[in-house]
């Protein structure tokens, strides 16, 4: 069985590495385009002020509910949460209106700003009782000295450091589903799996010998592509190279369990291109891969933690960006882990070698 195990492993990997079209578009695509978003995206530039609202929104001050400001909520006891993404840069106010308080970040120009006109409004809004009578003002907002001020100071997180955990994952997904889904396919198409079955090769073994191939491959590839933009861009990293190793080959693992349920019957190469851009796309919109869904609609965030690719590249993040460990990325793995049972559950319940 180890014999059968290492021939059927060797074939496919040498399989892979002949194939220089494909070999070269895994390592140069998420190159390219992490090198774009460096270029495009070096400078954050929005047009928009990002402000998060701690607890309940009572008595949030009119300005923040202009369309200048784009508000993230947050429950009340997530303050800590806020108040790191502020440090980050990746808001430019937090407020906690039941509280009467917000902070700011000292070394952000755009939250300096957003202060200085939160601190007018609230002036404006109490400073003049003729508003106050006549009804022109939000009656609602405290007075000034009721607001107290906090500042805090951090290290900006770049555009390309928050996006390139989506694009190596988004590369990852590729390379999984078409590197096993649509390769078995076509071995089934062409007569490959046929001829297998008259072998003393089993099904699992075979499968087996499928996914570590792939395994190998893709983590490779991962390895690489990371390094070599990390040579360039010195990405932000605050926690474990170790943990990320082990969170990304658990994705691997589950994205390779989802490619091995297409490969698991389908015969038609084009069906099974199809039904995988089907899948693919969607997962690339909604998982968080170029944008963030914080803010987004409760049903969209609902609906995006089917994904595997949305539980991946969460952990990713947090584990680059906010030095979390593998216990505070738990229900991320917890996700994949299930994910990957139920995929490969299916897959062997499925698989036919004709």
């Amino acid at each position: 069985m180890i014999r059968q195990f290492l021939a059927i492993f060797r074939a496919r990997s040498m399989e892979f590495l002949r194939d220089r079209g494909t070999f070269f578009w895994n390592l140069l695509f998420p190159i390219v385009l992490v090198a774009g978003f460096a270029l495009a995206f070096g400078q954050p530039d929005e047009k928009v002020f990002k402000v998060g609202v701690i607890g309940p929104t009572a008595g949030l001050p009119a300005l923040l509910s202009s369309p200048q400001f784009q508000q993230v909520a947050y429950p009340a006891d997530q303050e800590a949460d806020a108040l790191k993404k502020l440090r980050q840069h990746q808001l430019d106010l937090a407020v906690a209106p039941a509280q009467h308080r917000y902070w700011m970040n000292a070394e952000s120009g755009k939250s300096i700003l957003a202060e200085r006109l939160l601190a007018d409004e609230l002036k404006l809004a109490a400073g003049d009782e003729s508003k106050l009578a006549s009804g022109t003002a939000t009656s609602s907002t405290p007075p000034p000295a009721l607001w107290a001020k906090g500042a805090v100071t951090g290290k900006p997180i770049r555009y390309v450091d928050w996006a390139v955990p989506g694009v190596i994952s988004m590369n990852m997904l590729f390379s999984c589903l078409f590197g096993v889904g649509y390769v078995l396919v076509r071995y089934r198409k062409n007569g490959v799996l046929k001829r297998l079955k008259a072998t003393p090769v089993s099904a699992l073994t075979f499968l087996v010998a499928q996914a570590v191939s792939r395994l190998v491959i893709v983590l490779g590839t991962v390895v690489v592509v990371y390094a070599g933009t990390d040579f360039f861009l010195h990405f932000t990293m605050n926690g474990s190279y170790l943990d990320l190793l082990l969170v990304t080959v658990l994705g691997i693992v589950c994205l390779i369990s989802l490619g091995l349920v297409f490969a698991a019957r389908f015969r038609s190469e084009e069906l099974a291109n199809g039904l995988m851009n089907l899948l693919t796309f969607p997962m690339i919109v909604f998982s968080g891969v170029f944008f963030s869904l914080e803010g987004a609609p409760a049903p969209v965030r609902t609906a995006a933690e089917i994904f595997p690719l949305t539980h991946l590249i969460h952990a990713e993040r947090q584990i680059m960006l906010n030095g979390a460990g593998l216990l505070q990325v738990a229900p991320d793995l917890a996700a994949l882990a299930v994910m990957t049972v139920v995929f490969l559950a299916v897959a062997a319940w499925l698989f036919k070698w004709e």
